[in-house]
């Protein structure tokens, strides 16, 4: 079987659909698919890669992980005819799938593709709702001939219904139980940090606004003296909002540790006590799930993809979106109920230990092979 991936963003920028799709490509080559990627220029280290195609671009203009790229129609089709794929997947709604959308058509190729971000909920937050209409007007059109769209969670999958989108088939996430582990906890996380505190609490993600960092900021400043006084708040993450939340929060016992790769993220969870993430936006929630593989809870909102993640008072605690009351409440409440955390943190580890790449993605690959052994099927009797 051979697939041709067109996406907006890969490795190594650092974002949940191009960590995903890098670890999907990785499962390929395990499993003998052949694939080629149409993406962006990268800015990686200035390799080339025989199998990965890469196009001036430039950045997105409010998601800058996201990239616009140029590219010469004529060329995508003639790497197309000579790869010959069985199947093309749109990984992204931008440019570099709408080169991908027009080579399938224009070719003759099945196509699927995968949703992986509320781009209508982001609107919210960049003062831009008004676009919401043109926006699933053209999410509809974009999606109207794949033959699956592909979504990370339930949530996801019924609000697309609800905008009108059908034949969606759920391709949820996993998390690497040897990378993301209790056993990375490591006392040097406390000496590199200058944490004295007696709790770590953790927030780990894009900086920007969708992320609803008004909450976490609310949080962080509205603890009670008692409770203050005993934790330390670490927030692993770069973004747009880095500076401005730098300048508003005052406090002393917050870090902000910039932008971390995997192995110091890992330590980092494992180090924590709490995992808190307000995000009402996620389709899925990664940084969820790493934390409950590293064995501590989370404080949720009642939004998103994160619901499917978090059972209330199993392995965290879902507020409602926005109210900083209420996850004020929830991280006091986890703070002095040690027994409540470390029960919560323990069902968490035990869940995330079934959620097995290998498995999702042999999964998909099965979905693959579906759809290209009926249009083969289709062929044969035209």
């Amino acid at each position: 079987m051979r697939i041709a991936v067109f996406s907006d963003t890969y490795d190594p920028q650092v974002n949940g659909v191009a960590r995903t799709l890098k670890r999907l490509t990785d499962h390929m080559k395990k499993r003998g698919v052949e694939f080629e990627l149409f993406v962006p220029e990268l800015g990686n280290d200035g390799r080339t890669y025989p199998n990965i195609h890469q196009h001036i671009s430039f950045p997105f203009f409010f998601y800058p992980e996201c990239r616009t790229a140029i590219a010469n129609p004529r060329k995508i089709e003639k790497r197309l005819r000579e790869f010959s794929p069985d199947l093309i997947h749109l990984a992204t709604p931008l440019t570099m799938g709408l080169y991908g959308l027009h080579a399938s058509k224009k070719l003759g190729i099945p196509m699927v593709a995968s949703y992986h971000t509320h781009f209508d909920r982001y609107l919210d937050y960049y003062k831009m709702s008004w676009i919401s209409p043109f926006l699933w007007k053209y999410m509809k059109w974009f999606h109207a001939d794949c033959e699956k769209i592909f979504v990370p969670s339930v949530e996801t999958l019924e609000h697309l219904e609800q905008q009108g989108l059908s034949n969606l088939s759920i391709w949820t996430r996993g998390v690497d139980c040897n990378l993301f582990t209790p056993k990375k906890r490591n006392p040097e996380v406390r000496k590199r940090y200058n944490i004295t505190k007696r709790y770590v609490i953790l927030f780990a993600g894009r900086l920007a606004p969708e992320k609803d960092l008004d909450t976490l900021i609310a949080a962080i400043e509205g603890l009670s003296p008692q409770v203050k006084e005993q934790v330390h708040w670490l927030i692993a993450g770069n973004g747009p909002c880095h500076q401005e939340i730098k300048k508003k929060i005052q406090e002393e016992n917050v870090t902000m540790t910039g932008y971390l790769n995997s192995q110091e993220l890992s330590e980092v969870y494992a180090s924590s006590d709490l995992f808190v993430f307000p995000s009402p936006t996620e389709t899925f929630g990664n940084v969820v799930l790493e934390a409950a593989a590293s064995g501590i809870p989370s404080v949720v909102a009642d939004e998103g993809g994160v619901t499917g993640l978090i059972k209330d008072q199993f392995n965290g605690v879902i507020c409602p979106a926005h109210s900083k009351s209420d996850f004020i409440k929830a991280v006091e409440y986890l703070i002095k109920d040690e027994a409540a955390r470390k029960r919560m943190g323990q069902n968490a580890r035990s869940f995330s230990e079934k959620q097995s790449w290998e498995r999702i993605f042999d999964g998909l690959l099965n979905e693959y092979g579906e759809i290209v052994d009926e249009h083969k099927e289709i062929r044969q009797h035209a």
